[in-house]
């Protein structure tokens, strides 16, 4: 007995003494999390653009990388990351840029953001180098905007074209003996394609080839600038698979040369003018945001970033909830010390009502003070739905816009449980229409001209909104509505948006109208603290990244497809027609 008391009581002391260490550890980390140095940039730095991450609206991090310090691991949001490349054209510490093309897994208005930024940082005439192990075609895109490209003689360099690939499922669910209800306004509106048709239908093939070719026509011109071949000619490349190493792509002016990584680094040291035996200061944009501080003014504009599927109530983080933006918006729009508000819209839409909660605030906001729309990669049917009051909008030329249109899916499984499950349903009601929307009896007649005449009425309301928005006739806004999907550059020519440009150029033009002499710039939703990044929820997010990991990220997009179809069921959507997927 003696024995055991020994071992319980000293295994008892080295619990305690472990978790006071572990208390302390942490509050020395929180410590430092909340107070942290600002980091030295150094001379001779090269600031280093690492396209395979994944630059999103705000930037994403976890309470780990707050207590570990881990600044290279950090990525800005997509504005900061632009503001940052342009600080270090002027920045005398800065030697260079060098460019990491493997992959880039952002979508075409965020890589033209970038492109544009780096095209700008070369007016300093400082150097721009590019290298990549395997290069694909939308790594390529920003690459092309650097002095020099390079690819590891070993590699690759993807020149083959655009595709873009749909999931369909009306066979699988013939196959469950479950029948998918559908009802729709516009015959682009092709979100539901995947459960009714076998396979494109003319009017979506349509659309696709349009905006396909748009974002093609964008990657032969940016290749053609460097490459000095015209798009005839590099079109012809990738018909004829003419790219099949890299040093065909040397031959053809796609890269400028074949470079192991050490190779590349002596460049980089020469145009430095530091010794081989020196070390190169390279700085990711993660330590460089650490380190640099951004002009304020005593006026400020609201910069509120909507990124996400658009859905009803609070949301989880990654989407755009009802209740949460209209909140903020309605903060905004009551704080004397904000003077306009600039919405940046990266949204392919979602639920039709929280659309509509959302652009009520944004309606009332207007009234007070200036409202400016600035559409990232995606910003298509309800992303589109919230802008349409905007006093401008601007788009980029790769943005994908439009798809004005709604749907609505009801299955009915009754077959599906009783043939498959042998599951059958009865029960009482105190009207016919009591059990409509149930999963286990299809819809009559009178109930199918019930859903179709809610969704006509949103379709109505939406064409009003943004006839009234933008100015045109109701006529004029049916025929380019449809759920019919616009590239930027179109969307600008039909009137669907004001100019082409990026988040600072919305920004100039809010301030232009606010009439501001100097301003600081707030960012909405605002940053949560060390402690609510802590104890907030995270397992959504590891699990995610697990997945993305085991199955890769073109296959967990085709997954995320089949999860966006359950949540869009009962619920009237005015959502784009499917995950632009273009590979």
């Amino acid at each position: 007995m003696r024995s055991f008391f020994k071992i319980f009581f000293a295994s008892f002391l080295s619990l305690f003494v472990f978790a006071i260490i572990t208390i302390v550890v942490l509050f020395f980390a929180a410590g430092a999390a909340l107070s942290p140095e600002k980091p030295t940039v150094g001379k001779k730095a090269v600031l280093v653009l690492d396209l395979t991450k994944e630059f999103h609206e705000q930037m994403v991090k976890g309470p780990l990388e707050e207590l570990t310090g881990d600044m290279d691991s950090e990525v800005p949001g997509l504005y900061d990351a632009v503001r940052l490349i342009e600080k270090a054209k002027n920045d005398d510490n800065i030697g260079g840029v060098f460019i990491k093309c493997n992959d880039n897994p952002n979508g075409f208005g965020t890589s033209e953001e970038l492109r544009n930024a780096i095209i700008d940082f070369k007016k300093s005439k400082k150097f721009v180098i590019a290298y990549g192990e395997v290069i694909s075609q939308k790594a390529y895109y920003i690459a092309s905007a650097a002095d020099k490209i390079y690819c590891n003689p070993k590699g690759g360099v993807e020149w083959l074209g655009f595709a873009s690939t749909l999931l369909f499922l009306k066979g699988t669910l013939e196959k469950l003996d479950i029948q998918p209800q559908i009802f729709y306004a516009g015959k682009f509106k092709s979100a539901t394609e995947p459960l009714r048709e076998y396979k494109m239908t003319e009017a979506n093939r349509t659309q696709t080839s349009e905006y396909l070719n748009d974002l093609y026509g964008t990657l032969l011109t940016a290749a053609a600038q460097h490459s000095k071949l015209d798009t005839a000619a590099l079109h012809a490349l990738a018909n004829n698979g003419s790219i099949q190493t890299p040093t065909d792509a040397v031959r053809y002016g796609l890269i400028d040369a074949v470079r192991y990584d050490d190779q590349v680094k002596n460049e980089m040291m020469s145009n430095l003018k530091i010794g081989a035996t020196e070390k190169i200061n390279f700085v990711s944009l993660g330590k460089y945001a650490k380190a640099t501080d951004f002009s304020t003014g005593k006026s400020r504009v609201a910069v509120i970033y909507a990124e996400g599927d658009i859905v009803d109530g609070k949301g989880e983080e990654g989407s755009i909830g009802s209740d949460e933006f209209r909140n903020l918006i309605r903060k905004v729009r009551l704080d004397k010390n904000i003077k306009a508000i600039v919405l940046r819209v990266n949204s392919p839409g979602g639920s039709a009502l929280a659309s509509e909660v959302i652009l009520r605030e944004l309606i009332l906001a207007k009234k007070e003070k200036p409202v400016v729309v600035s559409f990232g990669d995606v910003a298509a049917s309800g992303g589109y739905y919230i802008s349409t009051h905007a006093d401008s909008i601007f788009a980029q030329p790769n943005t994908i816009t439009g798809s004005i249109g709604v749907f609505g899916i009801i299955p009915n499984m009754q077959a599906f449980f009783k043939n498959k499950l042998g599951v059958t349903f009865d029960g009482v009601k105190t009207g016919p229409f009591a059990d409509m929307a149930s999963l286990s009896r299809p819809l009559n007649e009178v109930e199918q001209r019930f859903i179709q005449a809610t969704i006509d009425t949103i379709y109505l309301n939406f064409k009003s909104h943004v006839a009234t928005g933008r100015k045109k006739t109701i006529e004029y806004v049916d025929s380019i509505a449809q759920g019919r999907v616009w590239t930027g550059q179109r969307a600008l020519q039909i009137g669907l948006v004001d100019k082409l440009g990026n988040i600072q150029d919305a920004i100039n033009c809010a301030v232009r109208m606010a009439k501001l002499k100097d301003y600081s710039v707030k960012d909405y939703p605002e940053k949560k603290s060390f402690f609510e990044e802590l104890l907030s929820d995270k397992k959504n997010d590891v699990k995610v990244a697990a997945i993305k990991e085991e199955i890769g990220v073109e296959q967990y997009n085709m997954f995320k497809q089949l999860k966006d179809v359950q949540r869009m069921i009962s619920i009237p959507q005015t959502r784009m027609p499917y995950r632009i997927n273009v590979h």
